[in-house]
């Protein structure tokens, strides 16, 4: 079989999903790209605001940055770098303990390399999922998929009964295709009846996660009292770290904008109380007001943000990586891919080694047919 006519879906247009995506069309391998949102990231997205008076701002709400240690990674990301997707982020990083008030551990300019896509953390996703090969589709929603015994082929349908076709190959980017969280979510069943595959089942079916809620923030004047661009809290129940987002390269400087994240205990109390249903608008309004308020306590901020706004990570973050040595599950038989960062480890590079890993299996599958 050729690999053109060897036709591969990728749910999740996510860094792991769109770089098997891309991986596989560089090899020849048909791919259509889902994605239920209405563009690429993940949690490599930008956000788009509008304040009241129209003014339009950008944050990176998920991943902020991401460092790089592996060399198959980095000769990755030093190609996006020379195709201008990516630039190094070069600011102090430091320490701020609650119990003195003060910062501590500031680092040197440069001495680590932190990477951040460029105008935004989705311009990397965006480009891979617009490559040749790949046919992205956003806004289109899974509701089931089926494995086809006879033809041994994948169906997909979508949320709302459309059948989006038949693939040789599939790729899922997402922890939660197997996970009866998405019915507490979404009170939908699981993509993926668990019998069809019980041995990777399994192993997702208890992965651990964090989350998290993020608060975006706006000032008028840059924050000068803060010797640092990005700090993580010291003995805070609240808060865990802050960045400054305009502060990255290609970024807008008509205002400072920050970006708080919770500690996963906080999150966890706010979710205990308010369940795992999409939080309401009183939830995320008294979010941001209390991460604000924390974050005020820190004698830190002179002026008040003019806007300020709260998201939910609610199980983003795993705790736990399921496949570290393979990098990702893999069912030969079935030609299914799970790939992502609970994979190998629960950050950026983990989730691309791991898309590139997924991406080598169905290659791999298309040579031996």
């Amino acid at each position: 079989m050729s690999s053109t006519s060897f036709k591969v879906a990728v749910l999740g247009s996510g860094i792991s999903g769109a770089v098997c995506a891309s991986t596989l069309a560089r090899n020849g391998v048909s791919v259509t790209l889902f994605e239920s949102a209405r563009g690429p990231g993940g949690r490599m997205s930008q956000r788009r605001e509008k304040t009241e008076d129209g003014q339009e701002l950008h944050f990176d709400h998920g991943a902020p940055f991401f460092s790089v240690g592996k060399s198959e990674v980095l000769r990755l990301v030093e190609e996006w770098e020379s195709r201008g997707l990516v630039a190094e982020w070069n600011e102090k990083f430091g320490f701020f303990d609650f119990h003195t008030h003060k910062f501590k551990n500031i680092e040197q300019e440069g001495l680590s390399k932190r990477y951040v896509g460029v105008p935004g953390m989705n311009a990397i996703c965006k480009s891979l999922g617009s490559e040749n090969g790949v046919e992205s589709k956003f806004g289109v929603g899974i509701g089931r998929i089926e494995w086809l015994h006879d033809e041994k082929e994948w169906s997909l349908t979508g949320v709302n009964g459309q059948n989006l076709g038949q693939f040789k190959g599939l790729v899922a980017s997402d922890k939660n295709i197997v996970s009866p969280r998405i019915t507490q979510v979404t009170g939908r069943l699981p993509l993926l009846d668990t019998n069809l595959v019980p041995e990777l089942s399994e192993k997702l079916l208890n992965l651990p996660v964090k989350p998290c809620f993020i608060v975006m923030l706006a000032f008028a004047e840059p924050l000068s009292t803060i010797p640092v661009k990005a700090f993580s809290f010291e003995n805070s129940k609240v808060l865990s770290r802050a960045y400054c987002d305009s502060s990255k390269p290609s970024r807008s400087t008509a205002s400072e904008r920050w970006v708080l994240h919770s500690t996963p205990e906080y999150a966890e109390d706010v979710i205990a109380l308010t369940g795992l249903n999409k939080p309401s608008d009183i939830t995320l309004n008294k979010v941001a007001e209390q991460l604000l308020q924390e974050f005020q306590s820190t004698g830190l901020i002179k002026s008040p943000p003019f806007f300020k706004k709260a998201h939910r990570w609610g199980s983003a973050f795993p705790a736990a990586s399921i496949a570290p040595e393979e990098k990702c599950l893999w069912d030969r038989n079935k030609r299914l891919a799970i790939c992502g960062d609970f994979c190998v480890s629960p950050n950026v590079e983990g989730a691309i080694d791991s898309g590139l890993a997924a991406a080598l299996k169905l290659t791999d599958s298309v040579s031996s047919l």
